[in-house]
């Protein structure tokens, strides 16, 4: 009687493994939702640095996934590194 026990304990972990299992894998699998309306800021990460004086800025939020550099000392400011988010 025991042992049918331990064998019935021992099936429903392992339901209980496997079950957790598939859900954690299937929300690994999620497609990445659309993209925001037109007029929503997206994330993004770009540094811009000013030639004339070297300010740096960092832009993290834009209107579009490709945003004009921002203008400093009458110029605009190119662009030093991006990294996808």
């Amino acid at each position: 009687m025991g042992q049918v026990l331990n064998i019935v304990i021992a099936v429903l972990f392992f339901v209980m493994v496997y079950t957790v299992g598939v859900r954690m894998m299937a929300s690994f699998s999620r497609a990445q939702p659309p993209p925001p309306p037109i007029g929503e800021l997206r994330k993004v990460k770009m540094t811009f640095q000013c030639s004339v004086c070297g300010t740096e800025v960092r832009m993290t939020r834009a209107p579009v996934d490709e945003p004009m550099g921002p203008s400093c000392c009458m110029q605009e400011m190119d662009l030093v590194s991006r990294s996808d988010v």
